[in-house]
């Protein structure tokens, strides 16, 4: 398993930290005073200049001895006599003194009291940074870059790993729950890949339905298709009828067929285009239409719509081939349910920036269960109450465009099916 980005974070993140600690130690070293420049240094000197020349001008040699034993060596001094006689064990210093005076002892002899800076006895690394820096620098820089490195790259091992069960086919794998309590981005990435995960499962399981459903229809067909091909050869004289029977049923599979592929195309997204169609006379074109299918039932159709029809704010942006069908189908569901002699209304409106188009008509009609899946392929109610790909593809037509589409049923009878459309924001200005 490679682990190529635990390896950079890590020897990045650790060079980084001893650089910056080390050359944060030589800044330091180069702008800070020195210490003979402190003032606190130079007061110090000061006063231990003071107390030697104060001890020597009380008893001579003796009693600088016996006083510079008891000091700390803040300061290191220096005492020399007129003939460059050292009398104090701190001999040979270099540099300027910090403070200096000149006192007599009682016997007349005079010297030479100085104060210098105490010498630090530590060694120094490379650059003059002191060996212990150093130590701490690489050992806490690689303390830190290692948890850096783990806390950055563990959760996107475990990323991939969800995208490998994914591609095998796994889509209950989640990463929410791995991810704890982390609000960071990453967490937010496997928020995203959990979402992703759900869809792609519910698109798989949406799938594997439509196929089984798809099998099943087409074998109704199918079977008629090789009934009446079975009865033309055992009857020849019925030859006509059996004729007609697979011309029929023919008819009926290239019909589904068709759904299918609008279905499919609408699946991909590819139905939203940059043309733009008058949503007012398309519903017109499909009410005439559907007036024809409808006359042998009696049934009337009604359009309640504004005079205006052919106003700009009636425009709607994508294609108007594919609103129309999708209009289409909801007016021929209701033509279907619609007893002999109904009828159907529909009426068309404004809301705000919406286009509303509602479909009533005074059938029995559906299921309060099945409202909600209704415009799912293939979908069938408890009792038995089915709907072909018709409404499937009004509602992913629809849908595709930015715009809805629902249901709901009417008391005492009937269905109303609405349809929300995004108008282009044209005024006839």
């Amino acid at each position: 398993m490679k682990r190529a980005l635990f390896w950079k974070i890590l020897f990045g993140f650790w060079v980084t930290f001893i650089l910056m600690t080390q050359g944060t130690w030589l800044l330091f070293t180069l702008f800070r005073p020195l210490p003979e420049q402190s003032e606190y240094a130079r007061g110090m000197a000061r006063m231990s200049v003071e107390a030697a020349t104060s001890a020597i001008r009380r008893g001579g040699e003796e009693a600088f001895r016996a006083q510079v034993v008891t000091w700390p060596a803040k300061n290191q001094i220096e005492v020399r006599s007129a003939e460059t006689k050292s009398l104090s064990a701190r001999d040979n210093q270099q540099g300027q003194p910090l403070a200096e005076q000149v006192a007599k002892s009682p016997d007349g002899k005079s010297y030479i009291v100085r104060a210098f800076p105490r010498q630090t006895s530590h060694s120094h690394g490379p650059l003059g940074i002191p060996p212990e820096v150093l130590t701490t620098g690489i050992v806490a820089g690689l303390i830190f870059s290692l948890i850096l490195a783990w806390y950055l790259t563990r959760p996107i091992e475990q990323i991939r790993k969800g995208f490998d069960r994914l591609a095998r086919g796994d889509f209950s794998v989640r990463l929410g729950p791995a991810m704890g309590r982390r609000t960071d981005e990453i967490a937010d990435l496997s928020h995203d890949f959990d979402k992703m995960a759900g869809q792609l499962g519910e698109l798989v399981l949406a799938r594997d339905r439509l196929l089984a459903d798809v099998s099943h229809e087409l074998r109704t067909p199918l079977a008629r298709l090789n009934l009446a091909i079975g009865l033309a050869r055992q009857d020849p004289s019925n030859l006509d009828d059996a004729l007609k029977r697979i011309s029929g049923e023919a008819g009926k599979l290239d019909e589904m067929v068709g759904e299918l592929l609008s279905l499919a195309k609408l699946e991909s997204n590819s139905g939203d285009g940059e043309d733009y169609f008058n949503f007012a006379e398309v519903v017109e074109s499909v009410v005439r239409d559907a007036r024809y299918e409808a006359a042998p039932k009696h049934i009337e159709i009604a359009l309640d719509a504004p005079p205006n029809s052919a106003d700009f704010g009636w425009v709607a942006k994508g294609s108007g081939k594919l609103i129309s069908r999708a209009v289409e189908n909801v007016v021929r569901n209701a033509v279907r349910y619609a007893p002999d002699g109904g009828t159907v209304n529909l009426a068309l409106s404004h809301i705000g920036d919406k286009i509303v188009l509602t479909v009533d008509d005074n059938g029995p009609g559906v299921p309060n269960e099945a409202l909600l899946t209704m415009f799912d392929p293939f979908s069938e109610s408890a009792d038995g109450f089915g709907f072909g790909l018709g409404l499937a593809i009004a509602r992913r037509a629809i849908t595709v465009h930015g715009g809805s589409i629902s249901a709901q049923n009417k008391n005492p009878n009937g269905l109303r099916t609405t349809i929300t459309f995004p108008s282009s924001g044209m005024d006839s200005a």
